[in-house]
């Protein structure tokens, strides 16, 4: 009864409420705070319900400039690629809110960038573990890529075909397989205390003015030289790594970008012999100094193969004609020979380079590839147990980190190499990536590499086109060279034109000036590379041709 009694009374106290507000409900300034006060129970309910909800949603600027291994981590990337801006998102289930797959895209690559950067604090704070992040389609894990190279360079004498090699003898320039297989062994001798053993040691050209494509011109000289008079070259001071992103005996040494032109032991060898007076008196060792500029620059190549330039295949077009042949051939098979051993195998370092390269430019897009095949994969990968199996060890893990394909690459060269050359516009170029993409209607992207901002400003104009290129200050106006260079430092102007050279030489097509001695060895890495086929249209030619 007295529960009874109890609901009789608040059904009453309910009616004298109802009709009290029924009659004070027909004044308007009543009828405003009614309003306001349900309102504010609506924003209460809301607020009081997000804070109990189970999952939770951050939002937060994120912002690096240094997508790089840590072992690796240095501040040429800063001035390298563009700050990435990226926002760290802390997830909430399904069952709480609805996530488009743009949001999933931002977080993977949020994601990656932290694992670039070894972030530990960035995946305590998500909850998650490192195992639980798709593999980075874009991205080489460097240390076990460096390790399985440097362990292949050891074993190339029982081998046929270099493992630096891509493709078979019609996809590169004549006896290319052959000519790396024998430079190595030439440069790796069994037994470098053989006092019968002879070195030329030299330090990379340092003249004022010399870019990197010319120091590197002028090594593979020296390479041919010591070939000829049966020397191991040694390649000692490199200038352009000389700065803090080269660590400890690799600082101030071609080592800090690629494996090393001869063995430790070799090395260690030469340097012991080149402090002996009677030892350079009597020829076992030999210097840049020993030899003219005309020797170095222009010296008689390798017979040891013949003259396999005599029936190169004609790939190069200029004015929508092949060339077949000119009075330089002998030295474009050989260059192409000796840039490609040179640069056979990147370092740790450089391959974290190519990794901040690749994740600025191409990062996102990879995401939007990982998202749409594998949908939500941070549920997803929670449940799922990664095994790595055999043929992931052994044969996929020899596949290169992927890049968006058909990709075109143009080298624009501008600036103060009018004194050496026709330069063209970028209007020239884009008529020959045109021709291209007409017989490729398929091909949209293009790795644009210039030293000249207006180059880039240019390149806005061409919407049918996506271009992709390193963030770096370009020059503006007709400084020289050495000028721009010494603007940037010494690492940035080092480091982001090795990547745009690798960039170029992995492209699916080239587009860039044979009168340029940069282009001139990417159509050398290219043709050593699996790419003969692939062509080389030119604006302009060899001024030595």
């Amino acid at each position: 009864m007295e529960a009874k009694g109890g609901n009789m009374s608040m059904k009453s106290l309910e009616r004298l409420v109802s009709e009290k507000a029924l009659k004070l409900g027909n004044s308007f300034p009543c009828q405003i705070c009614v309003v306001g006060f349900l309102c504010g129970i609506c924003l209460t309910s809301l607020f009081l319900a997000a804070l109990t909800s189970l999952g939770t949603f951050e939002l937060a600027s994120f912002s690096f400039s240094s997508a790089f291994p840590p072992c690796n981590s240095t501040s040429q990337i800063v001035n390298m690629v563009a700050s990435i801006d990226h926002r760290k998102l802390k997830w909430k289930s399904k069952a709480d809110t609805e996530e488009t797959d743009d949001d999933q895209v931002k977080l993977l690559v949020s994601t990656w960038d932290n694992l670039l950067l070894n972030n530990e604090d960035y995946f305590k704070k998500l909850g998650m573990n490192k195992s639980d992040v798709p593999r980075a389609p874009h991205l080489e894990n460097c240390e076990e890529s460096t390790r399985v190279k440097e362990h292949l360079d050891t074993q190339t004498t029982n081998r046929t075909v270099p493992p630096w090699i891509n493709g078979g003898d019609e996809e590169n320039y004549p006896l290319t397989r052959r000519v790396q297989r024998e430079i190595w062994i030439h440069q790796h001798p069994l037994d470098c205390e053989n006092k019968n053993l002879k070195f030329l040691v030299a330090d990379w050209e340092t003249l004022p003015g010399f870019g990197v494509g010319a120091q590197i011109a002028g090594m593979t000289g020296l390479l041919a030289i010591a070939i000829n008079e049966n020397r191991v070259l040694v390649a000692n001071h490199y200038n352009r790594a000389d700065h803090d992103g080269c660590k400890g005996s690799s600082r101030g040494s071609w080592s800090c970008y690629f494996l090393p032109e001869t063995s430790p032991e070799c090395r260690k060898r030469a340097f012991e012999v080149m402090k002996k007076r009677e030892a350079w008196e009597s020829g076992i060792v030999t210097g840049k100094q020993n030899y003219s500029t005309k020797e170095i620059w222009s010296r008689h190549i390798p017979k040891l193969w013949g003259k396999p330039w005599t029936y190169m295949k004609p790939t190069t077009d200029i004015n929508g004609s092949l060339i077949s042949g000119h009075r330089k051939m002998d030295r474009r098979w050989w260059r192409a020979q000796a840039v490609r051993y040179l640069m056979r195998f990147q370092t740790e370092y450089t391959c974290g380079l190519m990794n901040a390269a690749r994740h600025s430019a191409f990062g996102e897009e990879a995401a939007e590839i990982v998202v749409s095949s594998v949908g939500d994969w941070r549920n997803k990968n929670k449940k799922k147990k990664i095994i790595r199996t055999e043929i992931e060890e052994h044969v996929w893990s020899n596949h290169k980190p992927w890049i968006p394909r058909p990709m075109l690459s143009v080298h624009v060269r501008m600036g103060d190499k009018a004194c050496e050359m026709r330069v063209a516009a970028l209007e020239e170029y884009m008529r020959l990536a045109d021709r291209i993409r007409d017989r490729f209607p398929e091909l949209n992207r293009i790795w644009l590499s210039t030293e000249m901002k207006e180059v880039v400003e240019k390149s806005k104009d061409y919407g049918q086109w996506r271009f992709y290129y390193t963030k770096v200050a370009r020059q503006v106006g007709n400084k020289s060279m050495a000028e721009y260079e010494a603007s940037l430092g010494r690492e940035t102007s080092t480091n982001y034109p090795l990547v745009n050279f690798l960039m170029a030489s992995e492209a699916d097509f080239f587009v860039g000036a044979l009168g340029s001695t940069w282009c001139f060895l990417i159509d050398g890495m290219r043709n050593t590379g699996g790419k003969v086929m692939s062509g080389y249209l030119s604006v302009n030619k060899d001024r030595f041709w």
